[in-house]
């Protein structure tokens, strides 16, 4: 088994770190670059930036926001929110980011996950997938999970992989922030059909949790957010917990 990851996450709006429930309910849950520089030192495998209201308002991810936290950490950092051009890639590469991730407009343009991967290589290039059952299927969802797409998730995890996708963002919709555990159906599904990582997002409560979505769910990282930002779980308790189910990790 390949190590696993663990990926904080920082769902940010209006240059502030928020967490809602089923994609509801925003409350503040602090400033991002402190619980950046917090999870670096805690022992964090990566983090990621979603400047979550950046596509339903129309404007760019907050690059100089970027530049703070990339100068305060030293672990790989994903950016996403509103990219959807080459060139806004670019910039949040060259503001310090590792990767990027897309969402909407990959949907909406599936040749740009191609120009991502061709100028960046697909090791950059993650694509975030919001889903929600619906229909007696999983579909895919948009702005912010606020609009519905005709695409099913597990076709549209395929089409990832083969346009260029380096790696999959899993957030079930029925779960996020509810802390009653990862979807695993749908994140086994999706992990079976494609190779190239699925990080599991939505639903992270309690220890439990993640080796259940790692062994049974198959994901490759799990991500989570309010039990980080709330001190509800810690890094360094879960890594020693993960380690004594016997589960490898970075």
């Amino acid at each position: 088994m390949l190590k696993k990851r663990i990926i904080p996450c920082l769902d940010i709006k209006n240059g502030r770190t928020v967490k809602g429930i089923n994609f509801l309910n925003i409350r503040d849950a602090g400033d991002p670059v402190e619980l950046a520089k917090n999870y670096a030192e805690q022992g964090a495998d990566e983090l990621v930036f979603l400047d979550i209201t950046a596509t339903i308002e129309k404007r760019k991810t907050l690059i100089s926001l970027v530049e703070k936290i990339a100068a305060e950490i030293n672990i790989p950092f994903t950016v996403g929110g509103g990219i959807s051009s080459v060139k806004q890639a670019y910039d949040l590469l060259h503001a310090g980011a590792d990767k990027i991730t897309i969402n909407s407009a990959a949907v909406k343009n599936p040749k740009l996950i191609e120009e991502l991967s061709s100028r960046f290589g697909n090791q950059c290039v993650v694509v975030a997938i919001d889903t929600n059952f619906i229909h007696n299927d999983w579909f895919v969802f948009i702005h912010g999970g606020k609009k519905e797409t005709i695409y099913k998730t597990l076709d549209w995890a395929k089409e990832i992989e083969k346009r260029g996708g380096g790696e999959i963002l899993l957030t079930t919709m029925t779960q996020d922030g509810t802390k009653r555990g990862f979807e695993i159906d749908i994140t086994k599904s999706v992990s079976n059909e494609v190779n190239i990582p699925v990080i599991a997002s939505g639903g992270a409560g309690k220890l439990e949790h993640f080796p259940d979505v790692f062994l049974n769910g198959k994901a490759d990282a799990a991500l989570a957010a309010s039990i980080f930002h709330f001190n509800e779980i810690s890094i360094p308790n879960l890594k020693n917990y993960l380690r004594e189910q016997n589960i490898p990790i970075r």
